[in-house]
């Protein structure tokens, strides 16, 4: 597809997504509410992106306070629909969830419509980042051309929907995203860099091209068998584990939207909602951390560490 269609085709989806969940909101608001709880954290001021998370201060809302704020939340895809002082930048987070009472025809209608709605989603993504054939650092150009001050992350996340589930809990997730990458995928990509001659900031291009040949220089004095990884570290985020009696499991998902809860007619189940606590990164406990191999780092900015 070229960037003209692709034009085209991210204007339209978008459009069908927000229609959508326009839809969306508007049946769950006439749907009996059993239960809702929704925990706000705090908003990251402009040029606080970047500051290290020690403490989140949690306030809890329920009934329904919290469904009406959940419900806009879900629309929440501009920059204008912030305060002017909150960081676009920085990724908004609203764990939660919100608890229906429903029979077969409204969770049939309610689950075709959240369907339709996380595969607008999906289709707005693969746009944005594939069918354009826009480069990942043109991506933002290319999209605040046509949906000024869209906030992506916000316009790709998916709804997770539950059916019957005995409890719902909260916690938080604070790991490191790792990935083993070759000796030959990390040249390819540095060689790539230093070829395009561009300058990246603080750097001019005379002073990025030199940085990249010295790390070049520096990965091929490696053994061509060295273990590379990338560690990245990721930001703490909330996440919600469901509990199933009847089939005895327990599932963990990523929670930055509530969650959408049905209970149909022939269940006499009431959900048990749990609390997310504050969180304090002083104060964690793991239950089991697994001995990892020692690691030496070796170009800090990639953050690629070589296995010793």
């Amino acid at each position: 597809m070229n960037k003209y269609l692709s034009i085209e085709s991210l204007t339209t989806c978008f459009k069908k997504q927000e229609e959508k969940l326009s839809e969306l909101v508007g049946l769950l608001m006439n749907y009996p509410l059993i239960d809702a709880r929704i925990f706000e954290l705090p908003k990251i001021e402009k040029g606080e992106e970047h500051e290290q998370v020690t403490e989140i201060m949690v306030n809890l809302l329920q009934g329904d306070e919290a469904l009406d704020v959940g419900l806009r939340f879900y629309q929440k895809l501009f920059i204008h629909h912030n305060n002017p002082n909150i960081s676009s930048k920085a990724a908004s987070r609203l764990p939660g969830a919100l608890c229906f009472s429903v029979n077969h025809q409204q969770y049939k209608e309610a689950m075709r419509i959240i369907d339709e709605v996380n595969q607008l989603k999906i289709e707005l993504e693969n746009i944005v980042t594939k069918e354009s054939g826009v480069r990942k650092e043109q991506r933002f150009e290319f999209v605040h051309e046509h949906l000024r001050g869209l906030i992506t992350l916000n316009a790709y996340r998916t709804i997770t929907h539950l059916l019957n589930p005995d409890s719902i809990n909260f916690g938080w997730a604070n790991k490191n995203i790792i990935n083993k990458i070759t000796k030959q995928q990390v040249l390819e990509r540095l060689e790539k860099s230093h070829n395009a001659g561009r300058a990246v900031p603080p750097y001019s291009s005379e002073q990025w091209a030199a940085l990249m040949a010295l790390e070049i220089t520096d990965i091929k004095k490696l053994p061509d068998d060295v273990v590379l990884k990338i560690k990245r570290p990721v930001k703490v985020q909330p996440i919600t584990r469901v509990w199933y009696s009847e089939i005895q499991k327990q599932v963990q998902y990523a929670c930055p939207v509530p969650v959408i809860v049905f209970y149909t007619e022939n269940k006499e189940i009431k959900p048990k909602l749990g609390m997310l606590s504050n969180y304090n990164a002083n104060a964690i406990k793991y239950r089991y951390k697994p001995k990892a191999k020692p690691l030496e780092l070796v170009i800090p900015r990639l953050h690629l560490y070589k296995e010793i």
